[in-house]
C-alpha cells in the first residue's frame, strides 16, 4: 500500500468513526479533511472503500431512505469493530511518517482521537523537520541572493516565511500539549484502611453495657 493509499484510509476511517456516512457524503467531508486542493475522484475513493471493505474493517448497507422510484440506493458505509481497532492503531503511530507534508494535516485532523503523548511527539517531529527545512533555505538564500533575480529571490522568501510560521504556530501548540500533560493526574495509591484496634473500641462497648 502506497502512502497516499495510507493517508486516505486514515481519513476514511477517522470519518466514519465520527458517523456512517454514503460514498458522496464521505468525499465532501474528505475534501475538508484533506485540503480544497487535494481532489480525491471516485474512481480513486470507490476501490479504497472496496479493499477496507475485503480488509474487514468496513461494512456497508444500502440506504433505504434513498430508495424510490426512479433513484439508485446508496450504500452507507460504517466502521466495523476490527475497523476501530485498525483506526486506533494508525492514529497510535508517532514516527516520521507523521511529520510529513503528506501525512501532517490528516494525522492533525484527526488529534481529537490521538492520545496525548502521540500528539506532542508528532507535533514535535514536524517541528524538527521544519527547523531543518528553515535553516536549508536560509543557507540557499544567503548563498544564492548574488544570482537571483528579484522575482526567484521574493518567492525564495515567502517559501521561508511560511516556514517560520509554521514553526511558531507548532511550538504554541507544544507548549499546550505540555502543559496539559503536566496538568493530568497522576494515578495514586490509596493509602490501606486500618481495622481499628481493640482499644478503641473498648470504651463503646462499655458504654453500651
Amino acid at each position: 500500500m502506497s502512502r497516499k493509499s495510507g493517508v486516505l484510509d486514515l481519513a476514511v476511517l477517522g470519518l466514519l468513526h465520527e458517523s456512517p456516512m454514503h460514498g458522496y457524503e464521505l468525499n465532501k467531508r474528505l475534501k475538508g479533511v484533506l485540503g480544497p486542493f487535494r481532489v480525491i475522484s471516485y474512481g480513486t475513493l470507490y476501490p479504497r472503500l472496496a479493499d477496507l471493505t475485503s480488509a474487514g474493517y468496513i461494512t456497508s448497507d444500502e440506504s433505504a431512505s434513498e430508495s424510490g422510484p426512479g433513484r439508485r440506493k446508496k450504500h452507507v458505509y460504517k466502521l466495523t469493530a476490527d475497523g476501530k481497532e485498525h483506526l486506533q492503531e494508525l492514529l497510535s503511530e508517532g514516527g516520521p511518517s507523521a511529520w510529513d507534508d503528506e501525512a501532517f494535516g490528516v494525522r492533525f485532523a484527526f488529534f481529537a482521537q490521538t492520545d496525548a503523548e502521540t500528539r506532542l511527539r508528532i507535533l514535535e517531529g514536524r517541528r524538527s523537520r521544519l527547523e531543518e527545512r528553515q535553516e536549508s533555505a536560509s543557507t540557499s538564500m544567503s548563498t544564492t541572493r548574488g544570482r537571483l533575480d528579484r522575482y526567484t529571490l521574493e518567492l525564495q522568501r515567502h517559501g521561508l516565511e511560511s516556514v517560520e510560521r509554521e514553526v511558531r504556530w507548532l511550538e504554541e501548540l507544544i507548549e499546550t500539549e505540555r502543559a496539559g500533560v503536566a496538568a493530568r493526574p497522576r494515578r495514586t495509591t490509596r493509602p490501606a484502611t486500618t481495622s481499628p484496634s481493640l482499644d478503641t473500641l473498648t470504651p463503646a462497648i462499655e458504654g453500651d453495657l
